[in-house]
């Protein structure tokens, strides 16, 4: 019996889950070379380290082949339908934050809102021929946004690379993308629109609902959520 326990596998994100385990008393650490994924968990039993791109580990729990899992909110509801219905979470960790947002050229004076966008994507649509573009890596949440406020006459786009580039290099009229500071979009002529947040992120410890939680799992989760105090 053992818990599975899915970590991002490297950068800052791993650096801030390693401190944050840590000062609850649990050390997690690689036990491989920089390129191998390998990882041991130490101050508690039971618990199997597995390290993982942060964009894998919702499909991982997902499927059910980790019983736990640290990545971003937001990818969690962008990769998985259903997503309550699959995973649970159970602490904000307090870092890895970033916005979601919704942001459009700075040369658009009067377009400050949602309705707005809606508007101009009316306009656009009616002079261009076809659908004001938004570039975004978030297709589900950035259309079940859109949906909610209103907003129609609009396509999105994929962004493979630098999302804030893609006006400038017009190939969209908009974007929708996680920022943390703005300096990025601000660096590209952009502005976000005021009520544009579509979800607040940031790095979270979820459970799975469907992997095996038998054969003492339980046991070892009740004594892991104690030690964590969640």
């Amino acid at each position: 019996m053992s818990i599975k326990l899915g970590v991002p596998s490297k950068g800052r994100l791993m650096e801030k889950t390693f401190d944050w385990f840590a000062a609850r008393g649990i050390t997690l650490r690689k036990t491989g070379s920089e390129r191998e994924y390998t990882g041991a968990v130490d101050g508690i039993d039971g618990i199997e380290l597995v390290l993982l791109s942060a964009g894998e580990i919702p499909r991982e729990l997902s499927a059910g082949r980790i019983h736990l899992g640290v990545t971003g909110s937001d990818l969690v509801r962008e990769k998985l339908a259903n997503w309550e219905q699959q995973v649970r979470e159970l602490a904000k960790m307090g870092f890895g934050g970033a916005d979601l947002i919704i942001a459009v050229p700075n040369t658009w004076i009067d377009v400050e809102t949602l309705d707005d966008l809606d508007a101009v994507a009316a306009a656009f649509r009616s002079k261009h021929g076809f659908r004001l573009r938004i570039a975004t890596k978030y297709h589900r949440l950035v259309r079940d946004f859109l949906r909610e406020n209103g907003v129609a006459d609009y396509q999105l786009v994929d962004s493979q690379g630098a999302t804030e580039g893609t006006v400038k290099n017009e190939t969209a009229e908009a974007i929708a993308d996680i920022t943390s500071t703005g300096e990025t979009l601000r660096a590209n002529g952009l502005k976000i629109l005021s009520d544009s947040l579509v979800h607040a992120s940031q790095a979270t410890l979820f459970k799975s609902a469907n992997a095996v939680w038998g054969n003492g799992n339980k046991d070892i989760l009740r004594e892991l959520e104690k030690r964590l105090d969640i």
